[in-house]
């Protein structure tokens, strides 16, 4: 009889897998049916694959990501090179972290000083096949997959109801909110390079029930202020209609419902009533509505998280998450491919990131981590700071066609951070490490896909499970493995 007990394999760290007698004589008496050492290496691998999977499964119950658009030097943060020639090594000072033999730059003295809450991936990494723009690789990293339709300058097609939907869509999709909160919040400006706005940040093919609820303040990019126009009109009641008369609505509208059940079963497949419901609840509530009153904090909060678009964000998504709200993304309040705080640091990168851009980062990134743990948050609920991708070692030198002074980085795919924290990820944790000059993974290259995975796999959802998209034809929710060795 062929069988094979899986609980007899056993694996040493970095080697192949050790076997015992009774192993080797069940593959010769196997290879009549055709399995034979090779085939029952390979069934034995997948059988480990599928048991580590058990492990940090479903720990996460929300999840705040910090999407960095833009593609942020991991060099010149949070994975620095020294001695090093000048033109790699670049214009910040090392500084000691929390964690012994750990560096960041001099950009990040608050964030050093809170990563022994944190898992570093600093193995990042994919081949940029028509991938080498923003565009593109934020499509990839927000959904998993890459587009048709790419052009040689990296720039797509606008949102599409054929797109693959945003992680966050398939998230509130699969684990729906239980009380009446916005499911999924996308702040405080869209996804954008140049003239494409929004891809990446949609339900595309599931549709428009399970688009993000978009709050994108008035007012330009340099705006530090604009959290503090926050519109909320569509959540509020206006002053004649008190809750007790729109409930009541309510409920003439399913008396006539249930006169018209022709009508009814006609439109069951949209589950009106469902999401019908859903609003009313969302705006009965007030819950949605007093998430948004970041007066409510105290100043010193506010300014521990920092007076800007990107610190008041984060402040934003903690609330939100405390309310009730499943899924945050918090966008860098800059597009991707334009001066300033933008990471695009193509040129002017000393000044923009120390005077700009890592001094928002550091504050508003920094006092979430440790808000969240203060207040008993952060083990259920997962921040993730990312971009597209990192910027190049070398400064001043060309890899995606764009010019690039010498206090310059250009994109770089191959090798970048990213920072992960909470919803049973491990405290104090490196995973990967680059190489002597940032360029590549030494150790545990982590693709985009298999972050996606990650995330899947903390809320409980099998990354492999299936959906349809517009054509009806199969899809996986995202083509990688969870990186386990991230989880507690």
């Amino acid at each position: 009889m062929f069988s094979i007990n899986t609980n007899d394999v056993r694996f040493q760290q970095a080697a192949a897998p050790i076997f015992n007698r009774r192993d080797l004589l069940r593959v010769g008496g196997s290879s009549m049916l055709g399995l034979g050492l090779g085939s029952m290496l390979q069934l034995q691998a997948a059988t480990a694959k599928a048991a580590d999977t058990a492990i940090g499964e479903g720990t996460a119950k929300s999840i705040i990501l910090m999407f960095l658009q833009g593609g942020p030097s991991h060099l010149d943060l949070w994975d620095p090179k020294p001695n090093l020639p000048d033109n790699v090594v670049g214009p910040f000072k090392e500084i000691s972290t929390k964690l012994p033999g750990v560096q960041f730059t001099e950009l990040l003295p608050q964030l050093a000083q809170v990563n022994d809450k944190v898992s570093l991936i600093r193995s990042m990494s994919y081949t940029p096949i028509g991938l080498f723009n923003h565009t593109a690789a934020i499509y990839q990293m927000l959904t998993g997959y890459t587009t048709d339709k790419v052009s040689p300058s990296g720039q797509l097609e606008p949102p599409s109801p054929k797109d693959f939907p945003n992680f966050g869509s398939n998230l509130v999709r699969l684990k729906p909110s239980k009380v009446p909160m916005l499911p999924l919040v996308m702040l405080p400006r869209p996804l954008q390079e140049s003239n494409v706005v929004g891809k990446a940040g949609t339900a595309g093919f599931l549709g428009r029930a399970y688009d993000p609820y978009y709050l994108y303040p008035s007012g330009d990019d340099m705006n530090m202020n604009k959290m503090d126009g926050i519109s909320i009109d569509d959540l509020q009641l206006r002053p004649q209609v008190h809750s007790g008369r729109l409930q009541r609505r309510a409920r003439l509208r399913d008396v006539i419902n249930e006169g018209m059940p022709d009508v009814e079963k006609a439109v069951s497949e949209y589950k009106l009533n469902e999401y019908y419901g859903r609003a009313l609840e969302l705006v009965t509530s007030g819950r949605a509505r007093d998430a948004f009153a970041l007066d409510r904090e105290s100043k010193q909060l506010r300014d521990r998280y920092g007076n800007n678009a990107f610190g008041q964000s984060c402040l934003l998504a903690r609330r939100l998450i405390e309310a009730g709200t499943g899924v945050v993304e918090v966008v860098w309040p800059k597009v991707a491919n334009s001066d300033n705080h933008s990471w695009d640091v193509h040129k002017g990168l000393t000044k923009r990131m120390k005077d700009q851009s890592a001094p928002m980062l550091d504050a508003g990134l920094s006092t979430l981590i440790d808000d969240l743990d203060q207040r008993g948050m952060l083990e259920e609920t997962m921040i993730v700071a990312v971009g597209e991708f990192g910027r190049s070692p070398e400064r001043g030198v060309s890899t995606s066609g764009n010019d690039n002074s010498s206090d310059g980085r250009d994109h770089w795919p191959y090798c970048y951070t990213a920072v992960i924290a909470g919803g049973g990820i491990k405290r104090s944790y490196i995973y990967g490490e680059s190489d002597k000059t940032g360029s590549a993974p030494a150790a545990d290259p982590v693709h985009p896909r298999e972050l996606l995975a990650t995330i899947y796999h903390a809320f409980g959802i099998d990354p492999s499970m299936l959906m349809y998209n517009h054509l009806n034809q199969p899809r996986e929710l995202v083509k990688g493995f969870p990186v386990t060795k991230l989880f507690a």
